[in-house]
């Protein structure tokens, strides 16, 4: 360093940092020999924090303001220089200055799917996205921890790793949820809320705060998808009337594959019945004149019985079906109250407000007078 480099960096008596940059986390105030004057003027800015340390020991902390250095505003490094009286001459120490002002737009994804069980569509594996923001809570931990002797550190330099954690724990957060798979796309605001609950004392460790965290997509494959809109469907119609109208067309299917003229005999025996009960199921108009009773045509398959999810002494059951409801229901075990689910609902609901769970309640005995 030249002489005039040397003479400047003695007569400096304004220690300030102007960040123009928006990725900076900590900069180290640079100067001839870390020397600073008796009264040298400290200025540290709003959304700052200026760390004072003496070969490698953290001493004093200043918040935004404009400070005058002496002995008084410098207890800790006068205790470590042993300065009982003051000083006159120059005294060696480093100045970095954190930037405690919340970093935005930072972006973490999962690189590989994360594998989870569902109950109806068993392993499968999602994929996730989203932002993050963070700021510097804890300083001197933040030096101690991340930053070392860093002169110039970056959001670049500690992303990867906050990725890593936030990968980490959003795994752990997913598996332990243990939600129907539909609901990661339709809860992602209660989802993000959790993982961040998770995540705060794990950044904190670290001096760092999460200030915001976001999920902006769960994805899973295409084949799920369609399942799940499939029972979507299935929840907004009548079972019966689909099982009935799948077996129509399964036996229509099946005449047209018949060659010669006893498959066209047989195709028209289906295709009576077909009429048939396709007449009986949607109310048709007049009845048919001519039906069929071909031996070989099987029954529509018997539809599903509906079954429920319920809350029984605060944990999930079942599922039950109607007949094992009702009896429940007659023993106080299953109230209108009791919140139930199944496939295709979105919520847990009240039972009462399910018009297939009426009938569940009609027997149930009234509590008796004065009990």
């Amino acid at each position: 360093m030249g002489l005039f480099n040397k003479l400047k960096g003695e007569f400096i008596d304004i220690i300030e940092w102007l960040d123009d940059s928006n990725d900076t986390m900590v900069y180290r105030f640079e100067r001839y020999q870390n020397e600073i004057k008796n009264g040298a003027k400290l200025t540290v800015r709003e959304g700052q924090l200026a760390v004072f340390i003496n070969e490698g020991q953290l001493a004093d902390v200043f918040t935004p303001g404009m400070y005058t250095l002496t002995t008084e505003n410098l207890p800790l490094l006068s205790t470590l220089k042993g300065w009982k009286y003051g000083f006159n001459s120059p005294f060696k120490a480093e100045v970095y200055f954190v930037s405690t002002r919340n970093i935005t737009a930072q972006k973490w994804g999962t690189k590989n799917p994360i594998t989870l069980s569902d109950q109806r569509f068993g392993m499968l594996e999602i994929r996730a996205f989203g932002t993050y923001v963070i700021r510097v809570q804890n300083a001197p931990i933040f030096i101690k921890e991340i930053v070392g002797t860093d002169g110039h550190f970056t959001t670049d330099e500690i992303a990867e790793q906050l990725r890593s954690m936030i990968v980490t724990r959003f795994t752990d957060a997913v598996g332990e949820a243990n939600l129907p798979v539909e609901n990661y796309a339709s809860n992602v605001n209660e989802i993000s809320e959790y993982v961040h609950g998770v995540l705060q004392p794990e950044f904190e460790k670290y001096g760092i705060e999460v200030t915001k965290f976001l999920i902006e997509n769960v994805s899973m494959p295409e084949e799920i998808k369609k399942e799940i809109f499939e029972l979507s469907r299935l929840n907004a119609i009548d079972l019966n009337k689909l099982a009935q109208m799948k077996a129509a067309k399964a036996m229509e299917k099946a005449a047209e594959n018949q060659s010669g003229t006893a498959g066209a005999g047989m195709g028209m025996g289906m295709g009576f019945a077909m009429a048939n009960q396709m007449g009986q199921t949607f109310g048709g108009g007049q009845q048919q004149q001519q039906q069929a009773q071909p031996a070989a045509s099987p029954p529509p398959p018997i539809p599903p019985a509906l079954t429920f999810h319920a809350v029984i002494n605060g944990q999930q059951a079942g599922p039950y079906d109607l007949n094992t409801l009702k009896q429940m229901a007659m023993q106080n075990q299953f109230t209108k109250e009791t919140l139930v689910w199944r496939e295709g609902m979105a919520n847990w609901t009240a039972a009462g407000q399910l018009p297939e769970l009426n009938s569940t309640f009609i027997s149930v005995p009234p509590p008796i007078p004065g009990i």
